[in-house]
């Protein structure tokens, strides 16, 4: 008797049959545990895990905000307006004056802003400035930006005469090479100085602060002076703002620091006159255009500038001069000497500066503060 095939074969309909009961088998599988053959992960563990999630890229977009030496004072308005504490640091110096700093809290991932002028001494805060900003680099900071209240070397934008350097340019590859990956600054003496720079660059200026300062006073007769013709712009768009008359001193430099002035463009007599500078060093100028405008029949003068750096006998001269005021920002700490003259009034630009931190850190328009 001849063996029979036993094999079974098995027909289309059933072998289909198979491969869906074993795929609703697995989808039950997968179903109840959250992974193939896995434990069971519940709900609220998803929620969990997504929160956490969640947490960690809100950390990843804070913002801090450090400071040097240079204007401890206006790095916490800044602060005490955005509502955000100062951050921790250690600045010390060695016997010879190096610079020793440190962070005392983590920055990783943070958008961080560093503020500090580099008014004087200048090149002990500018070191200051990029030993901060090499320490933040080596803590994984997410993204620096200098902000510059006051931009040091900036009046050597060019070379007028053989043999100079362009200093305002060095400061910018100084700062972009130790680590700035952006810039905040007010008031440049050169607009032109934001090409020096391979970051970004927000340029802020202290008009609005001013001008609303002047608003409320409401001088009468009052025309706005350019004591130079590179200031002119600036005082353009100022007038503009008051919508006053414009005035320009026709201003000729003879050396550093010394200036002759030799004309008057425009009629200034019977005029309430408001000087308006974005630097006063030694107040030679200022003086000199006071006098001249006073000489050409001016009423009154008054005078306005953003950054009162006041070196040598600056204090002086603007004390025994026939300006009826001079009005500044706080971009660089008042000397203690300058304090104690009534006619220079201090106005604060922290505001301002704390509205273009926010805006940067939110990546909204910086533009709208101009006006």
């Amino acid at each position: 008797m001849n063996n029979q095939d036993t094999t079974a074969v098995l027909s289309p309909s059933s072998v289909q049959a198979d491969e869906m009961a074993t795929s609703s088998q697995s989808a039950s599988a997968t179903s109840a545990t959250g992974l193939p053959g896995g434990p069971a992960k519940p709900a609220a563990t998803e929620k969990a895990s997504e929160k956490k999630k969640t947490g960690r890229l809100g950390e990843a977009k804070r913002f801090k905000i450090f400071c040097g030496s240079a204007n401890n004072a206006l790095a916490e308005e800044i602060c005490k307006f955005v509502g955000v504490p100062l951050g921790e640091t250690r600045l010390q110096r060695f016997s010879d004056g190096e610079v020793h700093f440190q962070l005392l809290e983590n920055v990783r991932g943070a958008d961080v802003f560093l503020v500090q002028p580099t008014c004087f001494p200048v090149d002990q805060h500018l070191v200051e400035l990029l030993i901060m900003m090499d320490a933040l680099k080596r803590a994984s900071a997410g993204r620096i930006t200098v902000v510059i209240p006051y931009y040091g070397y900036a009046r050597q934008d060019r070379k007028d005469r053989p043999r100079v350097a362009i200093t305002s340019k060095l400061v910018a590859d100084l700062l972009t090479t130790a680590g700035a990956n952006r810039a905040l600054l007010v008031d440049l003496h050169a607009a032109q100085i934001q090409g020096f720079f391979n970051i970004p660059v927000d340029h802020l200026f202290a008009s609005p602060v001013l001008v609303s300062y002047f608003r409320e006073m409401n001088l009468p007769n009052l025309t706005v002076v350019s004591p130079d013709a590179g200031g002119v712009e600036r005082a353009r768009f100022f007038a503009k703002k008051l919508d006053v008359p414009l005035a320009i001193v026709d201003k000729r430099r003879t050396d550093i620091n010394v200036t002759e002035v030799m004309n008057v463009i425009g009629d200034v007599r019977g005029r309430t006159c408001l000087i308006l500078d974005d630097i006063i060093d030694t107040a030679g100028t200022l003086v000199k255009t006071a006098d001249a405008l006073l000489a050409q029949g001016a009423d009154k003068v008054y005078a306005c500038a953003t950054h009162a750096v006041l070196s040598g006998p600056a204090v002086d001269r603007i004390a025994n001069s026939r300006l009826e005021e001079l009005i500044v920002t706080n971009t660089i700490p008042l000397r203690e000497d300058a304090q104690r003259v009534a006619k220079i009034k201090v106005l604060s630009i922290a505001g301002l500066l704390g509205r273009a931190i926010e805006s940067i850190h939110m990546e909204t328009s910086v533009s709208t503060l101009f006006n």
